[in-house]
């Protein structure tokens, strides 16, 4: 994908029968990206970090599980993290999708699973991958 902008979209998982649509916030700006899941109780969906290879979760409310993802979104590693952890750092990690913890295995994440990640279509936006 192109330049990342903050926004919504949809995290896809899985193919065929098995498909998982969820929705998904985009944190690109640096701003949006150190904020991150700070100060909420819960999150409706995902939470896309762009760039990023590894996480924090200091000063939050709840656990969370945490997928990193490739360059072709694929997923490296998830983990779940209690509040007041650091992540280890993923060199192969291009970006990071966080959510409360057991919505991933839900979901049907695990390493090796290729995700999609769609953007509503606007005015100058790079198209979905």
């Amino acid at each position: 994908m192109g330049k990342w902008r903050n926004g919504n979209g949809t995290l896809t998982v899985g193919t065929g029968s098995g498909v998982r649509e969820v929705p998904l916030r985009i944190a690109a700006s640096y701003r949006a990206r150190a904020r991150g899941l700070l100060g909420v109780d819960g999150v409706d969906g995902a939470l896309l970090i762009t760039p990023c290879g590894s996480v924090h979760t200091f000063r939050m409310r709840f656990a969370i599980d945490v997928a990193y993802l490739d360059r072709k979104f694929d997923v490296v590693a998830v983990r779940t993290m209690r509040p007041g952890r650091f992540g280890l750092l993923r060199l192969r990690a291009r970006h990071v999708v966080e959510s409360e913890a057991g919505a991933m295995e839900r979901w049907g994440l695990r390493p090796g699973t290729r995700v999609r990640i769609s953007v509503p279509a606007a005015e100058g936006s790079p198209p979905a991958r």
